[in-house]
């Protein structure tokens, strides 16, 4: 289905307002959301799900309509509580349509992290008492479908779902073009930093391509990974190197972090900045997207992550954005207390051929368990 044809679709019902959290399932929408001229559609780009659910509840109350909130299958599970305790008829009924992506979809490869949600999308809706529809190419079907839903939402005023499986929304017209903005990529600021470390440090890597660039690198340089992937949990890289580093005060720690992920657990730099673990660093690749699901922008332009991080107590903040300027960073920060915090802003993009890591999540904390304990 074409983006302009799912547009005019929920136009004809009056779905002009979209909020959320982006997916791979629906790229080229989330293109069109940003890129379309008609001053009748608004898109605002929430750091987390269950605040897109807030949002478009606010929008509900000022204006009696129904927003759009887009998310991941993986945000579905994130979005329980709003939706139990906020919107839900037997609290304050707040009706808006949920457009969620079906990653892990039974009988379709997928990776592993989406397997489990994949599995249960469609009961968990039926559990918590939310109506659904399974978006398809045909636009006929679609509109009958979209109709049904809002006419419930409408009517039981009560949130409602609209699944949408990988392939179904494809338009060549809303494809992410990326012009490079700053000095240096993701993956060279990556392999500068493990470049100039001495390799007993430990290394906990965020959600999407930098662990996937992470795994690789450690694979060309003829090692054994053994870092810790967070190929899932988007947001809690920097919480699960928080509760490591202070269990294993003697060694050093390093979370590999992205800005789509800081902002959507950022509550976690005032926990870091309150406990000050001595041995940790806390790195930042700020592309200010979502790369892994198509380049979407993030609120991370508008931002200051050090100002933020120095406010939350960490010891040093730092902002860099050359290889030199990393190494020399690095090193200081090696020989001093932290919590520190350090910003490289990095172009988006990676390389074509770029691969997922080959082993599976059990076989990837048995060796990291096993570094840490030696």
């Amino acid at each position: 289905m074409d983006c302009e044809d799912l547009w005019n679709l929920f136009k004809a019902e009056d779905l002009t307002f979209f909020t959320g959290i982006p997916d791979s399932t629906f790229k080229d929408w989330m293109v069109f959301l940003d890129r379309s001229p008609d001053s009748e559609l608004s898109n605002v780009i929430a750091s987390n799900e269950c605040e897109a659910i807030a949002i478009a509840t606010g929008y509900h109350l000022a204006t009696t309509k129904i927003g759009v909130v887009y998310m991941q299958n993986a945000g579905e599970g994130k979005t329980v509580n709003p939706l139990t305790s906020l919107c839900d008829p037997e609290v304050y009924s707040i009706p808006m349509l949920l457009m969620i992506g079906w990653r892990g979809q039974p009988g379709k490869s997928d990776e592993p992290q989406h397997k489990k949600m994949g599995k249960i999308t469609l009961s968990l809706l039926e559990l918590l008492g939310i109506p659904y529809e399974i978006l398809t190419t045909s636009i006929k079907d679609s509109k009958h479908l979209i109709g049904s839903l809002i006419l419930k939402a409408t009517r039981q005023q009560r949130p409602v779902a609209l699944i949408v499986p990988r392939g179904i929304i494809n338009d060549p017209n809303y494809q992410q073009v990326i012009e490079p903005q700053y000095t240096i990529r993701r993956e060279d600021a990556l392999k500068t930093i493990v470049e100039n470390l001495s390799n007993s440090e430990v290394i906990i890597s965020t959600t999407g391509k930098t662990s996937r660039e992470l795994f690789e690198y450690r694979v060309a340089l003829g090692e054994t990974p053994h870092d810790f992937y967070t190929v899932g949990g988007m947001g809690c890289a920097s919480a699960i190197a928080l509760g490591a580093s202070i269990q294993k005060p003697s060694k050093q720690f390093i979370v590999l972090d992205g800005d789509g992920s800081l902002l959507m657990q950022m509550g976690t730099l005032a926990t870091i900045g309150f406990y000050k673990p001595k041995n940790l660093i806390h790195v930042l690749f700020d592309n200010e997207s979502h790369e892994s699901t198509g380049g979407q922008p993030t609120v991370s332009s508008n931002v200051s992550f050090s100002q933020v991080a120095q406010a939350c107590g960490y010891a040093t903040v730092n902002e860099v954005s050359s290889q030199e300027e990393i190494k020399d960073t690095l090193e200081k920060l090696l020989k001093e207390d932290g919590p520190h915090f350090f910003s490289i802003k990095v172009n988006q993009g990676s390389r074509s051929e770029l691969g997922r890591p080959t082993t599976s999540p059990v076989q990837n904390k048995r060796e990291f368990m096993d570094y840490i304990r030696s």
